[in-house]
């Protein structure tokens, strides 16, 4: 029968997994990084207006406001200003919803699509690069795992939203009607 792991070994793994991932997206996250990722893609967007393209490539077709605020876990007004950013480069394009007429929806260009592509081949590259002489299976099982985590964190992130959305609602001292 197998020992039970020692909860020791599960926090010195955890400890190791957090040096890594902390590492990882500083290197991921350098604004000179971002920069020369966006000059390979031709790209003028910022960081936060690629996370918005790629939802609205996701979303296979128009999405509300709203609604990518909810997937991006912000606030309305920060994707309105990101979409007023990227339809001055015709990257997004609004439309008027088909079941709410008072309603306007976004959807990526035919340009917006292109930028995305250009800029996720050159992210690929990079990790190709970084990758290379890692056995597959290893890829795979870190993709499966981090997949994990990044599902784990959302709905932690989500639930502590809708807590402190509470506790806002509830304490008039946090801006809420109490």
């Amino acid at each position: 029968m197998p020992e039970p792991e020692d909860p020791l070994d599960e926090r010195t793994t955890a400890s190791d997994l957090e040096d890594v991932l902390a590492t990882l997206a500083y290197l991921l996250t350098r604004s000179q990084h971002h920069e020369r990722q966006m000059a390979r893609a031709g790209v003028t967007a910022a960081r936060s207006d690629v996370y918005l393209l790629r939802a609205l490539a996701e979303a296979e077709g128009a999405s509300r406001v709203g609604d990518l605020a909810d997937r991006l876990m912000v606030k309305p007004s920060h994707v309105t200003r990101q979409i007023d950013r990227l339809q001055g480069q015709e990257l997004v394009a609004r439309t008027q919803d088909a079941t709410d007429r008072r309603a306007r929806q976004v959807e990526l260009t035919g340009e917006g699509r292109a930028v995305l592509d250009r800029l996720k081949q050159a992210n690929i590259t990079g990790l190709a690069d970084a990758l290379d002489g890692v056995p597959a299976p290893d890829v795979a099982a870190t993709v499966s795992v981090l997949r994990h985590l990044v599902d784990r964190y959302v709905q932690r992130v989500r639930t502590g939203m809708l807590s402190e959305d509470a506790v806002a609602t509830a304490d008039p001292r946090r801006g809420g009607e109490g």
